[in-house]
């Protein structure tokens, strides 16, 4: 068995077209606020995709850099100044942040109509309830992979590996709204491979290398990696092994070329969404 590939660059296309005429249909553009604290080079990178993506289907964009030394409070009245901007329909705060500004407290800052990124506890909360306002962009974008490729979680044993509120957290509770039965694992699970050895369906969200081998994988499974780690040759790689686990799944992402193409346009569609409810709400 030779694992078929979930393309995501090709899921991504499919979704930016569908996209691109829903922003057609509309009188004016919405606009998305990033805003980066400090030269992370990382986050750099991750914000040029965001604003490229925006400019290719027609998203008005705009950068707020801030230094390194940001104060908390500092951010928190821009955050302010942006949420009382009626021009601004989505703001972005690019993580990780500088060690003195509490994320939890930034993300809380930010207008619920205008949390894009889904990290804000009334988004993580209508999410928990089962009427998702804005889903974080990872999970989303996963969720809409396995639908590109007609793959339902429905009744099959879903192993997440990973709890953080970015991915882990809410894609147990999408698989979970999707009918699967879902498993979370994470570093201080006992005995993974015969966690990870159960799942039909395996997420691998831990951040470390070539974590999960050939051993850990069911026969069949369809494995989806959202780690993007460094190899010892320098080399991107994910969290799974991808060659040899290539040889037991049905289905596997690539690294890079899988999720990351998704989540850029769970991001352009939050923003759209974004703009849809607030004018319901005028």
């Amino acid at each position: 068995m030779v694992a078929k590939l979930l393309d995501g660059k090709a899921a991504a296309a499919a979704w930016e077209a569908e996209l691109s005429a829903k922003l057609r249909g509309l009188p004016s553009p919405p606009k998305l606020v990033l805003v980066r604290v400090g030269d992370d080079p990382a986050s750099g990178i991750y914000v040029k995709k965001k604003i490229e993506m925006c400019a290719k289907i027609g998203i008005t964009s705009e950068l707020v850099h801030l230094p390194e030394n940001t104060s908390e409070a500092s951010l928190l009245s821009r955050i302010a100044s942006l949420n009382a901007d009626k021009s601004v329909n989505g703001i972005l705060v690019q993580v990780p942040l500088p060690k003195q500004i509490d994320a939890l407290n930034v993300q809380k800052a930010i207008h619920p109509f205008k949390d894009v990124d889904g990290f804000g506890p009334k988004s993580m909360g209508y999410l928990l309830m089962g009427r998702p306002r804005f889903v974080a962009a990872t999970p989303a974008g996963i969720m809409r992979l396995l639908q590109h490729y007609s793959l339902s979680p429905a009744g099959r044993h879903c192993v997440v590996v990973g709890r953080s509120n970015i991915v882990g957290k809410p894609l147990a509770v999408l698989l979970l709204q999707d009918d699967a039965t879902v498993t979370i694992a994470h570093s201080k699970t006992k005995d993974l491979a015969a966690i990870t050895k159960q799942a039909d369906f395996l997420f691998v969200a831990a951040g470390k290398a070539n974590l999960i081998t050939k051993a850990m994988v069911k026969k069949g499974a369809v494995v989806v990696d959202v780690g993007m780690n460094k190899n010892r040759m320098g080399k991107s790689c994910g969290d799974v092994d991808f060659k040899p686990v290539s040889s037991v799944a049905s289905f596997i992402t690539p690294v890079p070329g899988g999720v990351g193409p998704m989540t850029i346009m769970s991001l352009m569609a939050n923003t759209i969404k974004a703009r849809e409810f607030q004018n319901q709400k005028e």
